[in-house]
Formats: C-alpha cells, structure tokens, sequence
C-alpha cells in the first residue's frame, strides 16, 4: 500500500491553518509596517521591473546605484524570462535615452550576467488580476522563479502586495530590507 498523502489543499499547512510560507510573509509584511526591515538568507531570489532596472542603470545615483551595486556584488539574484529581456533590450533602444549601440551592449553587460533566465512554464502559473496587462509578466517570472521579491515602482504591481506568494517591494523598501 502507499504512502499516505494529505489532500492537495491541506499539505505544507501549519496549526493554525497558514502555510509557512504565508505566516513568514505576514510577519514580514508586519515588519515592514513597523519600519523594521526584511532579513534574507543567502542573496534573494528577486525580480526588477524594467523601469528599476533602467533607473539604477541610467540614472545610477543615490539608492538606485546600490541597488545595481547589490545585484553586481550578488547579494540578490534578479530573474529575467524571455519577455523580461526581450523587454529590457526593447527600452534601452528608446530614442530618449540617446544611447548608441555601444553603450546599450555595456548597460547589458552590467545586467544581464548577473541574472539568472527562468522558463515560464505554459500554461503559465496563476497570478492576481492586475490592472495593466504588461505587468502580467513579471508576475508569472516572480511565480516561476520563486522569487522572495518584485521590486518595482509601478503602482499597478505595487498595489497587489500581501495579494502573492512573493513580497512586492518599490527600491527604497528592498533596499532597507537587506542586511547591511
């Protein structure tokens, strides 16, 4: 005879009926609203929305030059997909950031070696309705990379946070989450 196995929706459940996982992001989320910070084990597993990612590129002063100082000294992993990158390549060539081909391939090199490509499988996993339809795929990247983090600063994405597996943080607030 087999193993006994609990039924899907009672599996990895704690005593008081949340996941682990959920009781963690709870008292995180209530940490945040405390003004205490996120600890992470090991670098975090994170998604940057394409905005953050230009941002701490481009525009690489104040937070947003840690922020790219944290992914090159790999202290977090940012998860692209191929959409993700497809993305990222698109906006870079937009004629308002004035950058030749060359430069665009060195903001690529400061990025894109550092990230680690994950499948999104299809169909793709579940995520919340959001309100912006391109901002679906870094959801599903989130998901599918288990990410502990989507660092963005779109309202859309920020306005799902405690809605997800995954804390949804704007730079500032991921950034105060890392241990010094």
């Amino acid at each position: 005879m087999g193993a006994h196995r609990l039924p899907r929706c009672a599996r990895g459940r704690s005593r008081g009926g949340l996941s682990r996982r959920a009781d963690a992001q709870a008292r995180r989320r209530q940490d945040l609203a405390q003004g205490m910070t996120v600890r992470h084990r090991g670098p975090a597993r994170i998604v940057l929305e394409t905005n953050v990612v230009l941002s701490a590129l481009i525009f690489g002063t104040g937070p947003m030059a840690r922020l790219r100082g944290v992914w090159q000294a790999r202290r977090c992993v940012p998860l692209v997909s191929t959409y993700t990158a497809q993305e990222f390549m698109r906006v870079l060539a937009y004629p308002k950031f004035r950058l030749d081909a060359n430069e665009r391939t060195e903001l690529v090199a400061d990025y894109l070696p550092y990230a680690e490509a994950v499948r999104i499988p299809e169909p793709p996993p579940a995520v919340p309705a959001c309100r912006d339809p391109c901002d679906v795929p870094f959801l599903h990247l989130a998901v599918a990379g288990r990410a502990s983090v989507l660092v963005s600063g779109d309202r859309d994405l920020l306005a799902l946070a405690g809605r997800t597996d995954f804390d949804i943080l704007a730079p500032e607030a991921f950034l105060r989450s890392l241990p010094p």
